[in-house]
């Protein structure tokens, strides 16, 4: 069986586990406390980050793009991606414009200062990281209401890992309370349907030692 080296709230390993669930691929989850900097996990991935696929052969994936792009390739059904190159070059924009712009602009500031700073003793969150989250989300969501009035999903009519990507994100910071969902029904319905999938389902039970996730976080219809 594979074997997920994964932290709770990192939105490439949930990536990852969405991934994994969709196509039905059985996998074992382990929690790796990155900051511990093992040695073991080291030899596996030598940047010391997660999220880390253990496939049944031993080969040791790291990257949670990476992996996606390798689990759809080897399991191609249901497909990640669309079945034209522009469309394809959308689904890499947006996991990019997650994984990077979102990531630096709202996770960061949000998760990354009020529980990672924490874990990775770096002292107090700072009230301007999370001022400035909390400002930034609000562009986001607006953006992801503007392309699913134009579309079915982000980034096309089918569901794909643009989707899985951004929802990845939004559930960490969805986790503490911090999304301002009552202002954006655009984002608030697109995000009703992918947390409605089975794959969500793991996300939603999730419950991190010391860290509880407010009432509406795994209610369906919020």
């Amino acid at each position: 069986m594979r074997i997920l080296h994964h932290l709770w709230l990192s939105p490439q390993c949930r990536k990852v586990r969405i991934v994994l669930l969709e196509k039905n691929i059985e996998f074992e989850l382990r929690v790796e406390k990155v900051w511990e900097r093992r040695e073991s996990f080291l030899a596996l991935n030598p940047a010391g980050e997660v999220p880390v696929l253990i496939e049944p052969d031993g080969a040791a994936l790291s990257d949670g793009t990476a992996i996606c792009e390798f689990l759809d390739e080897t399991q191609p059904d249901p497909p990640l991606f669309a079945h034209h190159p522009r469309e394809n070059a959308e689904v890499r924009r947006l996991v990019a414009w997650f994984n990077c712009k979102f990531n630096h602009e709202v996770t960061e500031n949000l998760v990354g200062e009020k529980v990672m700073r924490r874990f990775l003793g770096l002292g107090e969150p700072r009230s301007s990281a999370i001022r400035a989250g909390l400002t930034n989300i609000h562009t986001h969501l607006d953006y992801i209401a503007y392309l699913t009035e134009r579309r079915k999903w982000l980034a096309g009519e089918e569901i794909s890992l643009a989707d899985f990507a951004a929802a990845a994100h939004l559930s960490t910071v969805d986790y503490l309370g911090d999304v301002p969902w009552n202002k954006h029904e655009g984002a608030k319905e697109w995000y009703a349907r992918i947390k409605s999938r089975p794959s969500f389902q793991s996300l939603l039970a999730d419950h991190i030692p010391g860290v509880a996730p407010p009432k509406h976080y795994s209610n369906l219809d919020f």
